[in-house]
């Protein structure tokens, strides 16, 4: 005691309390003598961030928690404590402009977050309290409180299910809000819980809080009058959760078990890790670059000061003298002060409103995928969908791809193929013939010859229309319609055409999974029908139209570790027996050896073939056998602590000493256009990557097919097979292989470069590289004594020189293992991910950019995705396309940004060494704030938005197109050198352009001559028109967007520079600029000096135009696009079949 308070006190190690107890109905159990109430979190869901007292401050500090903000902010503080020569308001309004921006767009976010929130927390809900039901609102439900639920309402909070109006005492409900699946999903009432609810004294003991949607552990004891409680397990299949939907089942009561935040549903809701794209990472680069450019400025002019004051003659004018408090002060803290105000002078040469365009620019961007009407599915009736705009320029930089097969690849649309009974092969087909040597049947078994095998075959079908946790959908209400339903059902299957119908209607069936619904149809195709449940009685209607029952003991679930799943049933005649399918990896080693050799033969051919193949086996269970079975799954399932372990073990332990029966064949068809999108991956340079949970022989097929693999390819095949060597180790084997393979696909053999496409008929050899899931444990977690790190990094050099790398039988945890492996090689390659399962999520938030597709596996892999499509065949476009598009389109930005801040700052810099470094500013205060806000901001953010260079039809059509910006291209130093060296050079001909012009001591028709502001004002001029008319001349596709953004931009400037010189003076304190500008444009000299220095500040540009060659087969095609003279350009923002969201229009 005295220890654990001890602990307690200093803070020491104690175990966490990893399970709580709820009173339903908050009554106490008969053995409690006073109950005191454990505290919960009520329900209130709070999704928003902000309240209306910590906005402000909370708002300001996160804002000022990214560099540049808070760059600004300090040079902000700087111009009002020192004496500078810029007034604060320069940088104060851009950075207020900023932060204000910001704020509004988060606060308005946070304010429909608000609005949602009420909604729900204000919704009325019906809860029984002492006897009588009440309404209360569903921020006042509390843990323990029982909850009734209507039809089509959303569950308020998780819930046990303690009754339900169906007689079955089961419930229907849809997750799509949770999970996106569509499909009715069964939960069952807890066992023996009483009709008078009233009445009922439990409690409940059930783990703490949890983001697992598919798993909960707990148990009910149930009190009777001077009786032992019974104690009853809780799975997931009693939890409701919050969010769901109750669907055909009219009413259901459920006690309260977790609430608010504390519930599934939102404990979902936390966000993803941040992903940053390689753009942020170049920008991050150039802001260094720059930052060190603005104090080396500061320091030469603060040096260069010092040094000119210190030379002779260099004495203060009489007029100017020091006072005696300037004499008296310290120099090295003068010196300071002036460094600081030359900073001031200098800062706009880092571009703030950088970080607002581009963050407009991704998110106005992505709206063009979602509104783009070839990623329209009419199978869904969905589009494509963004859950994260910060990545569109990534799409563009792909290096490596990382698929899934099954619902990618694939369709994920199965159908009942084949059958092999005992070593004889059943096919459904027209006409009967005779096999590779075995039998093809010629239809339902009621019409089969009589053969010896007969009671194997039936066995074999009663299997698979028992060992399944499919349902069947009623046809009517919740009345006795199975019957009717299933007549439907069968007419419907009979009549198949090689289709199968979507997840929500899955033929009549409700099920988890496609594979389970197709070999319950394909049961039925041979005269087996599977009927549904009534209680716990599974009925099958045989060949000879007679309904037998059995009674469901025991579901014995599948996971990915096991492969494999069974049922535990009973048959009227009392018999005990376990039916059992999964992967033939599974079932072999649990059955008898002499049964594999007839099957295995038929389950490989059939995975040459490309179809999903699964054995399946049965065991009669002796007395002893299922009483032990029995108990061993009714304690585990009792435990709070370790049950899945637990069950693991039961599992394990009555699955052995089978009897293998057969095997089935289904068929996943291929994804429409799968084979050309792979090929136009590769042809962009991408390496594909395909991992897989299916066996090699299934998934190699499936890359043959998708032409990921070619005849010529030689396929380096890395398994537990070729593993075995009786007079050998294993890691002695591995070291022996990867050393070969190494030798012949990189030694011996030239890299595959990323900029070269594959040729089948070159010379040169390609090789595909296969590996399966244990032999990849082995490379990567080796044992302590054997080189791990050499087997990875040999393993690491061969795939990264091979065309294609399958890796199968691959648990969802190796698939991340895999992408982190290559994701953090040298060169840190961009990696992407793509999948449609809930196996999938975890190599698609390992990725850098993680794709979901909308398939048949519900929609975790969606809704952790950073970009979702209906179909694989538009990743074709969305990479090529959009993604080249995107990234040219971020990079000319940034680029552009740093280079018009350059070529503003820089005469600002030179004007310093002809002012005895006076800190004084070349450019009026408003020209200063006004010139990154207004007058060069609303052109390149269009330009980044509609920008055009080629056109969407070729990059489609010329894959190659897309290694042209690989590898951050346009952002490397030598493009960024390029954009600097022009600014520069354009920067000097500003300044010293003009300064030639001043030479002339008469600059005026009455002989006046110029002042400081005149000459800043036409540097300016000369600045603005040239930044604006760089980018017209950078831009290929006009439309009248861009024509108004531009030239309104410099109609705009030459308003206000009227306005502000002119009309607003007497409203002002000082004006500097009065008149200037009207006195500028008066003068013929300062027409001919700004016109010439434009055409010479862009005649470098000019001269690449003129000089270029037309570079690629699609110049051609670029022109047949650009619209003929006399043809109105017109932007739209279409919904129509346009290849992209804009298009040219007559």
């Amino acid at each position: 005691m005295l220890r654990r308070r001890l602990n307690r006190l200093f803070g020491r190690d104690e175990r966490k309390v990893d399970s709580r107890t709820i009173y339903v109905g908050h009554r106490p159990c008969p053995a409690t003598e006073a109950l005191i109430p454990p505290k919960f979190c009520d329900n209130r869901i709070v999704s928003s961030k902000y309240t209306v007292w910590n906005f402000l401050p909370k708002n300001l500090f996160e804002q000022f928690r990214r560099i540049a903000n808070f760059y600004f902010l300090i040079i902000f503080l700087v111009q009002v404590i020192v004496d500078t020569p810029t007034s604060p308001v320069t940088s104060g309004l851009p950075l207020f402009f900023v932060i204000t921006v910001t704020a509004i767009k988060q606060g308005y976010e946070d304010w429909l977050r608000h609005k949602a929130d009420n909604e729900v927390n204000k919704y009325l809900v019906t809860v029984l309290e002492d006897g009588r039901r009440a309404c209360k609102e569903s921020e006042k439900i509390k843990v323990g409180d029982v909850v009734e639920v209507v039809e089509d309402e959303t569950f308020p909070c998780d819930l046990i299910l303690l009754q339900s109006s169906r007689e079955d005492e089961t419930c229907f409900v849809t997750t799509a809000s949770l999970d996106g699946e569509s499909n009715h999903k069964t939960h069952y009432t807890v066992p023996d819980t009483e009709r008078n609810l009233e009445s009922l004294s439990a409690t409940i003991e059930c783990e703490q809080p949890q983001p697992d949607l598919y798993k909960f552990v707990g148990r009910m004891h149930i009190y009777r009058n001077n009786q032992e409680p019974a104690v009853r397990s809780l799975g997931p299949e009693n939890l409701l959760l919050k969010g769901a939907t109750l669907k055909n089942t009219q009413k259901i009561y459920g006690v309260a078990v977790y609430s608010g935040m504390e519930t599934k549903m939102a404990l979902n809701y936390q966000g993803k890790s941040q992903k940053r794209s390689a753009v942020e990472k170049s920008i991050n680069a150039f802001l260094l670059v720059y930052l060190c450019i603005l104090v080396s400025k500061a320091l030469v002019c603060t040096t260069l000061k010092y040094v000119w004051q210190n030379r002779p003659g260099q004495d203060e004018p009489w007029y100017n003298q020091k006072t005696q408090k300037e004499k008296d002060a310290n120099l090295y803290l003068k010196m300071f002060t002036d460094f600081l105000s030359f900073m001031v002078l200098f800062n706009f040469i880092i571009p703030v409103s950088m970080y607002v365009t581009v963050e407009m620019q991704k998110f106005l961007g992505s709206f063009f995928i979602s509104w783009d009407k070839d990623f329209f599915d009419p199978e869904i009736q969905e589009g494509a969908l963004v859950n994260t705009s910060d990545l569109n320029e990534e799409l563009g930089q792909v290096e490596y791809v990382f698929t899934d097969k099954t619902g990618t690849l694939t369709q994920n649309n199965m159908e009942f193929i084949e059958c092999c009974i005992d070593g004889f092969q059943y096919k459904y087909a027209d006409s009967g013939t005779e096999l590779d040597g075995f039998c093809v049947t010629d239809g339902p078994v009621n019409i089969l010859q009589q053969k010896a095998g007969r009671e194997k075959e039936e066995l074999f079908l009663r299997a698979l229309c028992l060992c399944h946790t499919v349902q069947v959908k009623e046809a009517t209400g919740q009345g006795d319609g199975v019957a009717d339903g299933v007549e439907d059902q069968v007419d419907g299957v009979m009549g198949l055409d090689g289709e199968t119908v979507g997840p929500a209607d899955l033929g009549g069936f409700i099920a988890s999974s496609p594979d389970e619904v197709a070999l319950v149809k394909g049961a039925m195709k041979y005269g087996f029908k599977f009927l549904g449940m009534e209680s716990k009685n599974m009925r099958v209607m045989n060949r000879n139209n007679d309904v037998e029952t059995y009674e469901l003991l025991h579901v014995l679930n599948f996971d990915p570790v096991r492969r494999r799943m069974s049922v535990i049933v009973r048959t009227k005649s009392g018999d005990t027996m376990l039916f059992c399918k999964g992967a033939d990896s599974s079932i072999f080693p649990r059955v008898r050896q002499e049964e594999v050799d007839r099957i295995r033969m038929h389950v490989e051919r059939n995975a040459t073939e490309g179809y999903r193949t699964l054995c399946v086996a049965y065991k009669l269970l002796s007395r002893e056998e299922y009483d032990q079975a029995d108990t061993g799954l009714r304690e585990a399932k009792l435990a709070l602590q370790d049950r899945e372990e637990k069950l693991m073990a039961v599992y394990n332990q009555v699955e052995t000493g089978m009897s293998l029966i057969g095997a089935t064949a289904v068929e996943d068809r291929l994804q429409e256009e799968a084979a050309e999108t792979m090929e136009a991956l590769q042809g962009a340079g991408m390496k594909v990557w395909v991992l897989t949970g299916d066996k090699m022989e299934t998934a190699k097929s499936t890359c043959y097919a998708c032409r990921l693999f070619q005849r010529s390819t030689e396929l380096l095949e890395l398994t537990v097979r070729t593993l075995v060597d009786l007079g050998r180790k294993r890691e002695e084997r591995l070291h022996e292989l990867l050393l070969d393979y190494h030798k012949r696909a990189v030694q011996d053999a030239p890299p595959i470069k990323a900029g070269v496409t594959r040729s089948w008929s070159s010379a040169n050899q390609d090789y595909g590289f296969i590996i399966d899931g244990a032999t990849l444990s082995l490379v990567l977690n080796s044992s302590p004594e054997s080189n791990s790190s050499c087997y990875k990094s040999l393993f690491l050099q061969i795939c990264q020189n091979c065309t294609t790398v399958l890796c199968c039988r691959m648990a969802p945890l190796q698939k991340a293992q895999i992408v982190k492996m290559v994701k953090n090689c040298k060169g840190s390659p961009i990696t992407l991910s793509i999948g449609d399962g809930a196996n999938d999520v975890s190599m698609i938030l390992e990725a850098h950019v993680g794709i979901g597709i909308k398939g048949r596996e519900g929609r975790q892999a969606v809704r952790n995705s950073d970009y979702a499509i209906p179909k694989l065949k538009h990743l074709k476009k969305l990479l090529l396309g959009h993604g080249h598009l995107y990234y040219v389109r971020i990079a000319h930005l940034v680029q552009y940004f740093f280079y018009k801040n350059l070529c503003f700052i820089l005469p600002q810099f030179l004007y310093q060494f002809f002012c005895g470094y006076s800190q004084q500013p070349l450019y009026d205060a408003a020209y200063l704030t006004m010139y990154n806000i207004c007058f060069t901001s609303m052109p390149i953010l269009a330009n980044s938005l509609l920008e055009q260079h080629i056109c969407m039809e070729v990059l489609m059509d010329n894959a190659a197109l897309y290694r042209d910006v690989a590898k951050n291209a346009m952002l490397g130093w030598g493009p960024f050198l390029y954009w600097t060296l022009l600014g520069v050079y354009q920067g000097l001909l500003f300044f010293f352009g003009v300064r030639f012009l001043f030479s002339n001591p008469a600059l005026q028709d009455n002989g006046q001559v110029f002042g400081n502001w005149s000459y800043g004002t036409i540097v300016f001029t000369v600045l603005v028109f040239t930044v604006t008319l760089k980018l017209a001349m950078d831009t290929r596709h006009w439309t009248w967007i861009n024509h108004f953004v531009i030239w309104g931009s410099l109609a705009f400037y030459m308003f206000f520079s009227f306005f502000w010189g002119g009309i607003i003076w007497p409203f002002l304190r000082q004006q500097r600029l009065y008149f200037v500008f009207a006195n500028m444009l008066s003068s013929v000299s300062a027409w001919l000096i700004i016109i010439l220095l434009i055409l010479l500040s862009l005649l470098p540009e000019i001269l690449l135009l003129v000089l270029r060659k037309p570079r690629g087969p699609h110049s051609r095609q670029i022109k047949q696009r650009l619209p003929s003279s006399g043809t109105s350009t017109i932007f739209m923002l279409s919904q129509t079949a346009s290849t992209h969201s804009f298009s040219w229009s007559d």
